[in-house]
């Protein structure tokens, strides 16, 4: 056989290259004859930046920026085409991992970072610029992103807003005037991994703030503070940031890029699988192999194993997953392409030993998997054992 290894991270526990090795490890512990190709992908989120600039021979810069605390923070973005095209990471500049659990604050959290990140691209004087958003400890409607890029975002005062939500809440005026004028020259491109509008039951604070630390209160404290906003464009600028589908993304990243930015939206996976050729190979694969830390509902609304499920469908191969916990909602997931989903938790064990003993449980569970697809016995005794 030839199998096409394509996952994504494992968000706070293992890179999507890593995945892919371990993953490739075990399936030729069992099938050393077979061939394997390895693509490691991202959806917007984590990895983005690694995906395209190694699909594209690109470089990577790294700038100093706000982090999501507002601390400084190292951001890495990625120019290929030959400097023409920025590639930048919400993760890298505004990530849930740049900020210890502990230490968490949904509520003030900034994406001011991202914004800084934007600026430091169009100082490489570049034609394009791909935004992923993913991975974000931001739930503040991208204000710090827009502050960043020289809007005005006012309270009754005629102060500017503090950062995150609770800066939203207070949001008297808003006026774009003063925004970056290159912007108008680039062609700005934005990567989402989900297709979640600003509010609602589906929006940003209800789906992603407990995500993010924020506890009930908080998450009602948040959902007025975006819908608050939403308003106030409404009434300044007459832009509606409710109707964007993926607006949601990033805690309202979208929406602002989208609505008040003119940025496209675009589904995440749909640019990486473009840049790293996926369609070419999963035309040459017998089985495509994909996964991510945990595949649920959200799976299903356009994260990395859909757009894999998707792009093997039109040539006939298929999927199987791994992740390492399986959710809810998945209860359509064979016929939106994805034959099977295996969960690589070997049993009861803390979350702390699932995240570090990720890779051996993905090379076990693929060596399980390549196993009963070539021979039919039984998984060797223990190979799922949690290791101590």
């Amino acid at each position: 056989m030839h199998v096409l290894i394509c996952p994504d991270s494992f968000k706070e526990s293992l890179a999507a290259t890593d995945v892919a090795r371990a993953i490739d490890e075990g399936w030729r512990q069992a099938a050393p004859h077979d061939t394997t190709d390895l693509a490691p992908l991202a959806d917007g989120g984590e990895g983005t930046v690694d995906a395209l600039v190694t699909a594209l021979d690109g470089t990577f810069r790294t700038q100093p920026v706000t982090g999501p605390d507002g601390s400084r923070v190292d951001a890495t973005f990625g120019l290929v085409d030959e400097g023409r095209t920025a590639i930048i990471e919400t993760a890298a500049a505004s990530g849930l991992d740049l900020v210890p659990a502990a230490r968490r604050q949904p509520m003030t959290a900034t994406s001011r970072g991202t914004g800084e990140l934007i600026r430091a691209a169009l100082d490489q004087q570049v034609t394009r610029v791909i935004v992923g958003l993913g991975g974000s400890a931001t739930v503040d409607a991208g204000s710090g992103l827009l502050q960043a890029l020289g809007a005005s975002l006012l309270d009754a005062q005629g102060h500017p807003i503090g950062p995150g939500g609770k800066g939203l809440a207070s949001l008297a005026t808003i006026d774009l005037a003063g925004l970056d004028p290159r912007l108008r020259d680039v062609e700005l491109d934005v990567a989402v991994d989900v297709d979640n509008p600003l509010c609602g039951p589906d929006g940003a604070a209800r789906t992603f703030g407990p995500q993010k630390g924020a506890d009930e209160q908080a998450v009602a404290f948040l959902e007025e503070a975006l819908a608050h906003t939403a308003r106030v464009v409404e009434r300044d600028l007459d832009r509606d940031l409710l109707g964007i589908a993926g607006g949601g993304a990033a805690g309202g990243l979208g929406a602002s890029l989208a609505g008040l930015v003119d940025a496209t939206l675009r589904p995440g996976i749909d640019l990486v699988l473009d840049a790293v050729r996926l369609h070419e190979r999963i035309a040459e694969a017998d089985l495509v192999v994909t996964g991510e830390g945990r595949i649920d509902g959200q799976t299903l609304r356009g994260k990395t194993p859909m757009g894999v499920a998707r792009a093997a469908g039109r040539h006939g191969v298929p999927v199987v997953a791994l992740a390492g916990s399986i959710g809810t909602g998945l209860g359509h997931l064979q016929e939106r392409g994805i034959a099977a989903v295996f969960s690589i938790a070997p049993g009861p064990c803390s979350l702390e030993q699932a995240i570090d003993e990720a890779a051996h449980n993905l090379t076990a569970t693929a060596r399980n998997i390549a196993a009963v697809i070539h021979s039919g016995t039984r998984p060797h005794p223990g190979a799922l054992a949690c290791p101590s």
